[in-house]
């Protein structure tokens, strides 16, 4: 009986931790890996103190990175920054200013993570490429702008989404 060559059986794909797990059970590893790295959330919001409306600037916090899109000192940036947000199971849901491209809004709205986002593209710069980061947009960090100045860099982008 000659050699037969041993029957090989595909693995059944793994389904992704983010469609299986509730935010509240993902490791901070898990936790950490949702955020695509956009870097929307790290410009300067103002609130109509009548209408409570959250408007986008195209002003970055001072640890933004604008080419990166990431924080400068992530791990002490609540230290550094005042008003700066940890984004929790809990917050995520609560927060109306999260862009409506950001993975844990969309996870916490039952929603699916976009091709375009480093978990499912497999690839950090699809993010860059899709026209989701800040890349090449923040026109400075908050510190080099007075508050009248940060009235006329309102702008509308951070709540769109991919370019096509």
């Amino acid at each position: 009986m000659p050699n037969a060559a041993p029957l090989i059986c595909p693995q059944p794909e793994e389904t992704p931790f983010w469609r299986v797990k509730p935010l509240e059970a993902m490791s901070v590893e898990e936790w950490e890996s949702l955020c695509d790295g956009c870097g929307r959330c790290c410009l300067v919001k103002l609130e109509d103190e009548d209408t409570a409306e959250v408007m986008y600037t195209d002003v970055g916090c001072t640890l933004l990175d604008a080419q990166t899109c990431r924080c400068r000192d992530y791990s002490n940036r609540q230290s550094k920054v005042a008003d700066c947000v940890r984004l929790t199971p809990q917050a995520v849901r609560s927060l109306s200013w999260l862009p409506p491209t950001c993975a844990y809004r969309l996870l916490a709205e039952g929603r699916d993570l976009s091709w375009w986002h480093p978990l499912v593209s497999g690839d950090p710069e699809t993010v860059h490429a899709a026209g989701i980061s800040v890349r090449d947009r923040v026109a400075g960090p908050e510190e080099n702008f007075s508050i009248a100045e940060l009235l006329e860099r309102i702008t509308d982008w951070p709540l769109e989404g991919p370019e096509e």
